[in-house]
């Protein structure tokens, strides 16, 4: 199950640098038109270093995901509508395998440790796993991500959980 805020998407643990993109592409996404939004205003609302933020934006722009303008009216927009960019294929692009282990991986298999990978029962169920999140995963698009934030942002803030 994906939930926004955490960094596991069931058996996929995203980097920063992938939380960090799908951040960035959400602020896009609410914003999304045929202007661009400086990187520097990106950073400060997503509390994203900025240095940082620019790498990850390069790859997402080589990816095919965002376009960039340069100069001093220049930033990042969307390169497609957000109904058009499938979560999987950012995590794909950002982290590599869906996959939570790599002998089930469609895309960046790696050889198994287990000395009959065939009948192996961990491999069979990893295997269940990657289904499920590549499933979800393809069907969530970066507009369900938009609404999601949209939504959330509407919601009263509730108070934060202390335990001491």
């Amino acid at each position: 199950m994906f939930f926004i805020g955490y960094r596991t998407v069931a058996g996929v643990k995203l980097t920063v640098r992938g939380e960090y993109a799908l951040r960035a592409l959400t602020y896009l996404g609410r914003r999304f038109g045929p202007h661009v939004i400086r990187i520097q205003e990106i950073s400060d609302e997503e509390s994203i270093p900025k240095r940082f933020l620019e790498q990850i934006l390069n790859d997402l722009r080589t990816g095919g995901f965002v376009e960039s303008r340069r100069g001093v009216a220049g930033g990042y927009r969307l390169a497609k509508s957000p109904e058009r960019i499938p979560l999987a294929a950012v995590v794909r692009h950002i982290e590599g395998a869906l996959a939570p282990i790599g002998c089930v991986s469609e895309n960046y298999y790696e050889k198994c440790n287990c000395p009959d990978e065939a009948r192996c029962a961990l491999r069979s169920v990893m295997k269940q796993v990657r289904d499920a999140v590549a499933g979800l995963m393809e069907k969530l698009t970066l507009a369900d991500l938009v609404q999601r934030a949209t939504q959330l942002q509407s919601e009263p803030a509730s108070a934060a959980d202390y335990f001491i």
